[in-house]
């Protein structure tokens, strides 16, 4: 067994009260000199909510259930909680741990897939934190695979989809409208966008869109085949923001949205024998819980464009603390205790098993070169 002392749950953080707002979202966007007035043209979504962000709540929730899936499988492993933007933040949980005796850490990152958000700009923090926390040099940071196919992260929202389906095509459902057909459906797979170039950076190996594109189409191929046999889908985006003349991956949940209203072709099938949609199914799998870009940008927005536009619309949830996605997070953690090889560690599509992370921190210097995964990337 590899001989780790604790989990470090990392996470992106987010506001708690009225008062957290804006220095909140003047730590998401160091460094790019936008003025408060700008960021509070943005903090609505947060003020509507009463300045709270659920993911924090959502990441205790987290925190306690993998602790209790830890126990019940006699791993004495404490977790420490950390964030990026807000408090808690890695500094924190890093100086807690070392001054427990915990000095080789285990990171479980919030983001099942590959990006520079998602994965460099973690690595660049857990870096940060341990040379402001003077630990550089005694304090071991290990990262878990990015899990996007990971059974325990995929099969919550196969569960979703066949419930939303079964909801949409159900001639009992009081009050939601009309029962539609199978044929009347399609799929919205929705993620973050990201600028094109990074998406291009994320693995050009794969294509267009590279890693990043590549993965979250595999994951919608999976569910679609599991859940929505026949039924057509689409891969859309949610959240842009920045420069508009950067070129982000597109086509945007509302956009897309409108089209289908219009009567659009829908990808999967013969123009000449698309029927017109009546109802979408958005699976916002790019998430792993129903933080406020789900809540705001889904429940608000592409729910209101739905009915704006008279189609119906449910929105699937997120893994969030799914039995099946706790226990699959705890199997990625004994993966790592026991170095499982790669072509024994789980996965539902052909990009799978992601491979491991080079650590951050003291082992650095010494870490033997990254074994590719099946996929035979490596990731530094």
């Amino acid at each position: 067994m590899t001989n780790y002392d604790a989990i470090l749950l990392s996470s992106f953080g987010g506001p708690e009260g009225q008062d957290d707002v804006i220095p909140f979202l003047r730590n998401v966007t160091r460094g790019r000199g936008i003025p408060d007035e700008r960021l509070e043209e943005v903090a609505h979504h947060y003020r509507a909510h009463g300045g709270v962000s659920p993911i924090n709540e959502q990441n205790r929730q987290l925190k306690a259930a993998l602790e209790a899936e830890l126990a019940r499988r006699d791993i004495h492993l404490p977790i420490y909680w950390g964030n990026r933007n807000w408090d808690p933040y890695f500094a924190d949980a890093v100086r807690d741990a070392h001054q427990a005796g915990n000095d080789r850490l285990l990171a479980l990152v919030t983001s099942a897939y590959t990006s520079y958000s998602g994965v460099g700009q973690y690595r660049e923090d857990f870096e940060k934190a341990l040379a402001d926390t003077g630990l550089t040099d005694v304090v071991t940071i290990d990262r878990i695979r990015e899990y996007f196919d990971h059974p325990g992260f995929v099969t919550p929202l196969i569960e979703g989809v066949e419930a939303a389906i079964a909801e949409l095509t159900s001639e009992s459902s009081e009050g939601a409208g009309d029962a539609v057909e199978r044929d009347d459906i399609h799929l919205l797979f929705v993620t973050h966008s990201i600028p094109s170039a990074a998406a291009e950076a994320s693995g050009p190996q794969f294509g267009t869109g590279g890693a990043y594109v590549a993965q979250h189409c595999a994951v919608a191929h999976v569910i679609s085949g599991r859940a929505a046999a026949g039924i057509p889908w689409s891969l859309v985006y949610q959240s842009r923001s920045g420069d508009p003349r950067m070129p982000w991956l597109e086509p945007d949940i509302n956009d897309a949205i409108v089209d289908l209203a219009a009567g659009a072709p829908e990808i999967g099938r013969d123009a000449a024998e698309t029927a017109r949609t009546r109802a979408v199914i958005i699976v916002p799998f790019g998430f792993v819980s129903d933080h406020m870009e789900v809540v705001w940008d889904l429940d608000n927005e592409a729910l209101t464009t739905a009915a704006e536009n008279d189609l119906r619309a449910v929105r699937v949830p997120t893994a969030g603390t799914h039995p099946a996605f706790v226990s699959g997070l705890v199997d990625l953690i004994e993966e790592r205790l026991n170095d499982v090889e790669p072509d024994e560690r789980p996965h539902l599509s052909e990009l799978g098993p992601w491979p491991d992370h080079e650590p951050v921190g003291a082992a650095r210097h010494v870490a033997e070169p990254v074994a590719a995964g099946a996929n035979g990337v490596e990731i530094r």
